[in-house]
This record gives C-alpha cells, sequence and structure tokens, in this order.
C-alpha cells in the first residue's frame, strides 16, 4: 500500500471522517496497489464519506506528508491513528524532549470545549514553565516548540484542518473567533490571568488554520537584567525629553523585551505622561511614577499612525510606538520628536547602517535633503540587538549602540551613512559599539561558538580575528540556529 493512503487512513481517522473497518473495507476493494484517489472515490461512492471537501483537503495533505515520508505506525494497526476515548492517556514520543509539556492530541475530537478550553490553557502555560519562546499548532503538521532557537515537536500526532481550527479558536470570545474566520488574519494578546499572556498569530495557510503563540514575560523586566552593553549611555538615552530612539534587531531578537524594560524604568524614574502604541499589548505597564496609556491597534485605534497623530493632542511627554513600519507612522514620529516628546519606536534592522538607510528611503526624493536634517536633529540614538545561542545550551544578546553625536548628524545630513562604522569606533568612550565587535567578544568569552560568530560577522579582518583561515564574507542576518 502507498504512502499517500496510509497518510489518507490516518489523517482520516484522527478527523472521525471513517472508522478503521471502512477504511479496510475499501482497501480491500480496490486492491493495495491502488492510488489515492482511487481509495478515495471509493470512499465517496459507497457513501463512507459525505464531506467530500474535507476528504479532498486531507488527501492533498496526505500527498504533501507521503513526499516527506511514511506516517509512524501503521493506522490500520495501531490505536495512535484514532481519537481515544475520554480518560485515556498517551505514551510519550520518541521525539518529545524531556519535561515537555503533555497534550491529549489525539483525543481533541472527544473532548467538548469546556474541557478543551482547559487542556489548552495548561498547554500554554506549561509550554512557557518548559522555557519555550513560542508554541505552534498548525494543520497538517506536529505541534511544536521553540527553545533557545531550536524547533522541537511536542507528539508525533499530525493536527488535521479541523483540530486545528478547534484549538485555535476555542479559548477566543465570539467575536474574536468571527472576526479571525473573516479576515482569516488576526493579531491579539491572551492573558490566561495576571502571570499568563501571550502574543498570538492566527492565520489560515495552505492546510488549514494555525497559530503561534509567543510566550510574554510575566513581569516587567529590569535594563540591567537583558544582558545589554554600555547600560549608561542607554540611560542617558532615556533621559532626553525629546527626540526619537530606535531600537531595532530581526524578529525574535528581544526588541519587545527592551522596549517593555525601558517604559517600565522611564515609569519609575519620571512624572510623565506615556502614551505607548502596539499591536498587540504583551506586557502591561501600570502607571507608577508616570500616567501610562496603553492602546492597541485595532481595539483601541485604527492604525499606528492614527494613534500617533491623536497622541499629539493627548499631551504626551513620552510616545511609544511598537512598530515604526510605513511612510505616514515614520514621519509622523519625526515630527513629534521634533515637538518636544520623546520618541521610542522599533524596527527590523540588522545594525545601525541598515536602521538609517530604511528610516530614510521611505521617504520620496523630493523630501530627502528635508527629512535627512529634520533626522540628524531629533535622532538620538540606535540600540540593534541580536539574540545568539550561547555555548551554554541558552541565549545571549549582542549589541550595537550608536549615538548621536556631531560626527554622526554631519554624515545623516549629507548622506554618507557608509561613513558610521568608521565613526562609531571611534566614539567608544561616548558608549557606541559596533556589533561585529560584539560578536567578537563574545566569541573570544567562549559564551559563544566559532560557527555562531562567523555566520554574525561580515568584515575580512573580523572573521580572520576567529578563524584565521576564514576569507570570505556571509551574509548578515538571523543567528545561527541551536543545535537540536
Amino acid at each position: 500500500m502507498n504512502n499517500e493512503i496510509f497518510w489518507l487512513i490516518r489523517l482520516g481517522l484522527a478527523a472521525q471522517l471513517f472508522t478503521r473497518e471502512q477504511a479496510l473495507t475499501v482497501l480491500k476493494a480496490v486492491g493495495r496497489e491502488a492510488q489515492l484517489m482511487d481509495f478515495a472515490q471509493k470512499l465517496i461512492d459507497d457513501s463512507l464519506v459525505h464531506d467530500v471537501e474535507k476528504l479532498e483537503a486531507l488527501a492533498g495533505q496526505a500527498m504533501a506528508r507521503a513526499a516527506v515520508g511514511p506516517p509512524p505506525g501503521n493506522p490500520l494497526l495501531d490505536d495512535d491513528a484514532a481519537p481515544r476515548p475520554a480518560g485515556g492517556t498517551r505514551p510519550a514520543t520518541a521525539s518529545a524532549p524531556a519535561g515537555a509539556p503533555q497534550f491529549p492530541f489525539d483525543r481533541i475530537g472527544s473532548l467538548d470545549d469546556a474541557a478543551l478550553a482547559d487542556a489548552m490553557r495548561q498547554l500554554l502555560i506549561d509550554a512557557g514553565k518548559f522555557g519555550a519562546s513560542d508554541l505552534h499548532l498548525s494543520a497538517g503538521s506536529k505541534p511544536f516548540l521553540r527553545k533557545h532557537r531550536a524547533l522541537t515537536p511536542i507528539t508525533e500526532h499530525i493536527l488535521t484542518d479541523e483540530e486545528s481550527l478547534r484549538l485555535n479558536t476555542v479559548l477566543l470570545a465570539e467575536h474574536q473567533k468571527n472576526v479571525f474566520l473573516e479576515r482569516r488574519d488576526y493579531d491579539l494578546a491572551l492573558a490566561l490571568d495576571a502571570t499568563n499572556r501571550y502574543r498570538v498569530n492566527l492565520m489560515f495557510h495552505k492546510w488549514g488554520p494555525s497559530g503561534s503563540y509567543r510566550m510574554v514575560p510575566a513581569g516587567i523586566p529590569k535594563l540591567d537584567q537583558l544582558g545589554l552593553r554600555n547600560l549608561e549611555a542607554i540611560r542617558k538615552l532615556l533621559s532626553y525629553h525629546n527626540g526619537l530612539i530606535l531600537i531595532t534587531g530581526p524578529v525574535g531578537a528581544g526588541k519587545t523585551t527592551t522596549l517593555a524594560a525601558m517604559v517600565g524604568e522611564l515609569n519609575e524614574q519620571r512624572e510623565d505622561h506615556i502614551i505607548t502604541v502596539e499591536d498587540p499589548i504583551e506586557v502591561v505597564q501600570a502607571p507608577k511614577g508616570c500616567n501610562v496609556t496603553q492602546r492597541e491597534v485595532g481595539p483601541h485605534t485604527k492604525s499606528f499612525f492614527t494613534a500617533l497623530k491623536g497622541a499629539l493632542r493627548e499631551d504626551p511627554d513620552v510616545i511609544v510606538i511598537g512598530e515604526l513600519r510605513d511612510l505616514e507612522t515614520i514621519e509622523m514620529a519625526i515630527s513629534a520628536s521634533e515637538t518636544g516628546h520623546l520618541v521610542i519606536g522599533t524596527m527590523h534592522t540588522s545594525d545601525a547602517a541598515t536602521t538609517l538607510n530604511r528610516l530614510l528611503d521611505v521617504f520620496p526624493p523630493a523630501q530627502q535633503t528635508q527629512i535627512r536634517a529634520s533626522v540628524a536633529e531629533s535622532l538620538r540614538g540606535v540600540v540593534c540587538q541580536r539574540l545568539l545561542p550561547s555555548t551554554d545550551g541558552g541565549l545571549v544578546v549582542a549589541c550595537e549602540i550608536m549615538i548621536s553625536n556631531t560626527a554622526i548628524q554631519a554624515l545623516i545630513r549629507e548622506g554618507k551613512t557608509a561613513g558610521l562604522r568608521n565613526t562609531m569606533e571611534t566614539g567608544v568612550k561616548e558608549g557606541m559599539c559596533i556589533m561585529e565587535n560584539v560578536v567578537l567578544e563574545l566569541y573570544q568569552q567562549k559564551k559563544i561558538s566559532k560557527e555562531t560568530a562567523l555566520i554574525n560577522v561580515t568584515t575580512r579582518n573580523v572573521r580572520q580575528k576567529i578563524e584565521p583561515s576564514a576569507t570570505s564574507t556571509a551574509p548578515m542576518g538571523a543567528a545561527a540556529p541551536a543545535k537540536k
């Protein structure tokens, strides 16, 4: 029997589309040399399956899975292929790491919504206790966790589209579920209680619904707990009462954590009005010395731009923008920073030079001279960070800091961002540091491996200090993946 039929039987049994006895009957009728479509058509012809659309979807999944390999076990012989009665237990799988959260994935169909919601809440809580940063539940795939950048499945069970839809919507209010089904994309902040919060993205893909759950730190981190370099330089940036501060880095670099720590420090040190615009709200900032107004794109405002435009009429001292992603938002942020507000925003860029180029290049050529002058005057500094896999199995922060001074301002006005590196190297006393030099130091301190260090540097002289025989350059970008 070919692998495609094996997979269709396993997926069909998990979705309760037909029984094991019906699958055996059809297989006997079409013969073990039959093709997938012959088997599926026989199920329809014999009126064993009435949901033809669902069967077609599972057949597509079966073809994709078969291209990778056969399913684990024999779905016609083992009990793992079909949902188990309530109260059953699932043995640990070989791929699940020790201590990984447990969940009755093979019994989803037999659980009512209340029981499934309770199990889902416990899965999220246990994933956080396990140390995972993300949980992924996707149709056509095994559920898996990300811990220290490594992806690890927590079961051999392949989620059907129906199972994935139930798992990813069981904790939603009815109006949230309707929005998701209408838009086919949905971002939200999920709070199970005061200490267990998650940033959630729901979407549909080729095989069905999918959900990604990012664990949000239970408390507000302190700046000196993050492993950032040159904290005095960063605190000096926060001491200004106007200007623009940018926190940048690739996805998963810890920008949200750093931003939350900065807001937390301002909240404790000042007596100001802080307005944050986030998508969604992740870390809740309770007012301390400051009055903190947190707004979420969607429930509270239409977009970052509209919230930022409104913020200028709301008597703010500090404005925090979750992401500077379009021309209107960037232009408004620069304008706000010039008119007596401290503006802090994030961007998905890898170093200071790239950040400035991205910030400026969104503007049309006719505005370049004016906007370069504005940025030169308003920019206070750029903090670029990455999370690199460490030699002890965890993560370590690599941080580049650019502090605006007279030389930096001149380069920005003249559009000579290529000269930023040399200027930053001469600005060490002001707290500046270059990402590649920081990576080299982390390697020399044996905090990261040679492989990780080489992937995160590009200049030949730095690479040769790591590996004397290295002469080629590697693209700058995401950190080396942690070894599984």
